[in-house]
């Protein structure tokens, strides 16, 4: 592998490319460096290729290294082990970047490996890793031809700013990022603080722009000699036979609607004729049968499309299957919703918990909590397959990022509303869409909980079908036409703007008028479902469900925490155990009161306030005697806090004797009449009358 090093500018940050140093038996190989923030990308592929399959195998793994911020893994194994969600959505992330331009028919077994080698806490790894990816590809054997570059788009006060450093990433109102060649985007990733269409646009050809400078340097770098691709060949004679019948019955199939007439009418001609041709010509393989007969209603479908402006289903371009909803069906839940459009049903439910249920997030840039949680679980039976229920999938991690992005912007804070939140969506019958789906009743769902969300939030799936300068863009795609599509842009937001955007692109040529229509037709179909959803239920509950803990919070000093939790923990578990309460202190002196009580959770935050209250001069207080010395009475004013009452103030009289005028647990009020430098505090019964 030939040593180079290069330095690319991208506004105003330098990118260091050097390839020819490490890892040199991969295929291809790079570092990309920005700052001091530096990934390792690696390429191989298979001698040979799988035989039988009709798709490419391309795996992705993006892996970040603990000991790349100078730190020890958390918890109880030291060493990384399985990935982290982020890890598999940033392996997603470079999967979709390149998966389109490799050729159609390659099917060697290829593997990327992006690890993070260096991280200054500073400088994203993310996007360098998709322009080392592009580069060890355009630098190694594989037959990859056109570079890719990446960028990262954010927004602080209105400006836009290119490739964000984290501290900014927390500032913004917008974090996206693409990917794409010189002539078209090819993956787009966003989560936004309700952006405006337009906004929107303008942010993608920034970053359309940027890109072009990125993808022009690679193709100046050394490179090896290209594996070549042969296209599969066919027997003449059988295509021909094939063809006779298929055409025919293609151009029939695609005109079922329903989704199990249509498979089922298409699986049995298959099945049929595959049966006969391999009969008539046994030295076929009946991959290339299949392969045959896939191209002509790949063929056929797109042509009622795009010559006949006729969908299989018999909708119009723009119009969004039936849609309808129900809420509170799940009495025992916090918030259930169940949102069915077409054949796509989501069932998602609401779990408010206590700042204590929060999920710990061991991250490469450090620890924190996470308030708000979006499951999504896709399990077989949704499109009728007989699929256990193993690990959780990539693509089940990524379609609930995807609709966390979507609902996070329309969540009050943590101040306004204290509770964690989970939101799970079960997917129980798929046909395109269920990520927006799920966006859909998750929105709802947290309406039925109670949540004091900004407003509802709505996704649709958008898709392309384009050939030459001849394209329709659809909206509400099912499975179908996801599939035979040229792109899958599925966008989500509210009546005032985008909080979610995601794209994949099977084509080059994505013009900015196409994402514009796009982008404008999405926007259309999201208020007409927002209009059903709004039908349904307009406005928040105004009461949590009976089932959900009952909160307060308290504010207290820092330096108080001690004296709250008490020694061993002895004044905490006190109040805990008495309540039947919960409670969580943060190190900033918020401390948060959970049960299933409200009363009790009342009175237990009266305990906390007045256990870490300060004795205030001149105010009075109901106290307790609690000892008794032959000069005065100490009086408990607050809890684990007392003064004394020195003789002479018991009564307007004179006093002999304390036990004269209070005893040990006589209840007494008082006035603070002095607290001395030593912290003692002088209490009066006399003043306080």
């Amino acid at each position: 592998m030939e040593y180079f090093k290069k330095e690319v500018e991208v506004a105003g940050k330098k990118f260091i490319i050097e390839s020819g140093k490490l890892a040199k038996q991969a295929s291809g190989s790079c570092t990309v460096t920005i700052g001091e923030t530096t990934v390792l990308v690696n390429a191989v592929a298979s001698k040979d290729p799988k035989e039988g399959i009709d798709f490419m195998p391309l795996t992705v793994d993006y892996r970040e290294r603990t000991y790349a911020a100078g730190r020890i893994p958390g918890g109880f194994f030291k060493r990384e082990a399985k990935p982290r969600d982020s890890e598999i959505l940033v392996s997603r992330l470079i999967d979709r970047s390149i998966r389109p331009l490799f050729p159609e028919f390659w099917r060697n077994d290829t593997q990327i490996s992006s690890i993070v080698l260096s991280h200054d806490g500073e400088n994203d790894a993310e996007v360098a890793s998709i322009i080392g990816t592009s580069v060890a590809l355009m630098i190694s054997n594989l037959p990859f031809y056109t570079p890719i570059g990446a960028v990262r788009i954010g927004r602080i006060n209105g400006e836009f700013i290119i490739n964000p450093t984290l501290a900014e990433q927390d500032a913004s109102d917008l974090d996206l990022v693409v990917s794409g060649t010189e002539e078209a985007l090819t993956m787009v990733e966003a989560g936004a603080l309700e952006l405006s269409e337009e906004e929107m646009l303008t942010a993608l050809n920034l970053a359309r722009e940027t890109i072009k400078g990125i993808c022009a340097f690679q193709k100046e770098l050394p490179k090896k000699e290209k594996i070549q691709v042969a296209e599969p060949q066919y027997n003449a004679a059988m295509k021909a036979d094939i063809e006779a019948e298929a055409i025919a019955k293609a151009e029939q199939g695609v005109t079922i609607a329903e989704k199990g007439e249509r498979d089922a009418f298409w699986s049995d001609f298959k099945k049929d004729i595959t049966k006969r041709m391999l009969e008539k010509y046994p030295e076929e393989l009946k991959s290339r049968i299949d392969a045959i007969l896939e191209n002509i209603f790949y063929v056929k479908a797109r042509e009622l499309v795009l010559n006949k402006r006729v969908r299989t289903d018999g909708r119009g371009l723009e119009d969004i299957r039936s849609i309808s909803i129900e809420t509170a069906l799940l009495p025992r839940l916090h918030g259930s919703a169940l949102f069915t459009r077409g054949q796509t049903q989501a069932l998602a439910t609401v779990t408010l918990g206590t700042p204590g249920d929060m999920q710990i997030m061991d991250e490469l840039a450090g620890e924190y909590k996470e308030r708000f949680m979006l499951h999504y679980n896709f399990p077989g039976f949704a499109t009728g397959e007989a699929k256990g229920e193993r690990s959780t999938s990539r693509r089940e991690i990524g379609h609930g990022a995807l609709a966390k992005r979507a609902l996070r912007g329309i969540l009050p804070s943590e101040e306004d509303f204290g509770y964690t939140i989970r939101i799970v969506s079960e997917i129980l019958e798929s046909n395109g869409s269920s990520s927006m789906a799920s966006v859909c009743g998750g929105s709802l769902a947290l309406f039925n909980a109670g949540v004091p969300v900004k407003a509802s939030c709505a996704g649709v799936a958008m898709g392309l079908m384009k050939e030459s300068d001849n394209y329709v863009v659809l909206t509400d795609i099912m499975g179908m036409e996801d599939h035979l599509g040229d792109m899958d842009f599925k966008v989500a937001g509210t009546r005032k703007g985008i909080t979610a955007l995601q794209m994949d692109i099977k084509i080059s040529g994505l013009t900015t008028e196409i994402l514009a229509q796009a982008l404008d037709q999405a926007k259309r179909g999201r208020f007409f479902i927002l209009d059903k959803m709004d039908a349904a239920i307009s406005v928040p509950s105004n009461t949590l469900s009976d089932y959900a803990p009952k909160m307060a919070t308290v504010m207290i000093p820092p330096k108080k925490i001690g004296e709250l939790i008490g020694p061993g923990g002895k004044n905490i578990k006190k109040i805990q155990e008495e309540n039947e309460v919960k409670v969580d202190i943060e190190e900033s002196g918020k401390v948060s009161i959970s049960g299933m009580d409200s009363e009790k959770v009342n009175k237990a935050r009266d305990i906390i306030e007045a256990f870490t209250a300060e004795v205030e001069v001149g105010k009075i207080y109901h106290g307790k005697v609690v000892r008794i010395i032959e000069i005065g009475a100490f009086v408990e004013i607050l809890p684990g806090k007392d003064g004394m009452v020195h003789i002479s103030q018991l009564a307007d009289s004179h006093v002999k004797k304390v036990e004269d005028v209070v005893k040990v647990g006589d209840e007494v009020t008082v006035k603070v009449l002095k607290i001395d430098e030593k912290g003692r505090v002088n209490l009066s019964i006399k003043a306080a009358k």
